[in-house]
């Protein structure tokens, strides 16, 4: 109450033009603060919302389309084991001569030292298309020269 008293004396004590200061410098602090507070923050979204949904677009139409390549790989019968062993010796050859591919059973083995992580993408890229190969378990061991280590894939039936 004190506090109450005090300010309400002060500021009759003032004169109009000080009040009139007062109340300006009060009412530019309020308008700072609804910028600041409430607008800003909205204006900064707005602005960045585009350029936000087109990179969200980007990431939708890639995942639709992993989808759509992940139903056509789920619906294509498997091939006959050479086959299968054929293409993915075929793809194994890209890797270079530290890669060999083994089959053991309905399952590749692909071993190898010193790939780039690219490649071994490729390869396994090129190994779902045209072997119909799933990836079931792989250990990778990473260095300066590169990727080493295996990667088994089932051909034919489900991992």
């Amino acid at each position: 109450m004190k506090l109450d008293n005090a300010m309400t004396r002060a500021w009759a004590g003032m004169a109009a033009r000080e009040r009139r200061l007062l109340a300006g410098a009060g009412a530019l602090v309020a308008l700072a603060l609804v910028w600041l507070v409430g607008v800003q923050p909205a204006w900064r979204t707005l602005r960045s919302a585009a350029a936000e949904r087109a990179v969200l677009d980007a990431q939708w139409q890639a995942m639709q389309r992993m989808a759509a390549e992940a139903q056509t790989l789920r619906a294509a019968p498997p091939l006959a084991p050479g086959l299968a062993l054929q293409a993915l010796q075929q793809a194994t050859g890209r890797l270079g001569p530290a890669a060999r591919v083994t089959l053991q059973g309905d399952r590749a083995v692909l071993t190898f030292s010193g790939v780039q992580g690219d490649a071994l993408l490729q390869w396994l890229a090129e190994a779902r298309r045209g072997a119909r190969a799933k990836p079931v378990e792989a250990n990778l061991k990473g260095d300066d020269g590169g990727l080493s280590g295996t990667l088994i894939v089932s051909l034919g039936g489900r991992p």
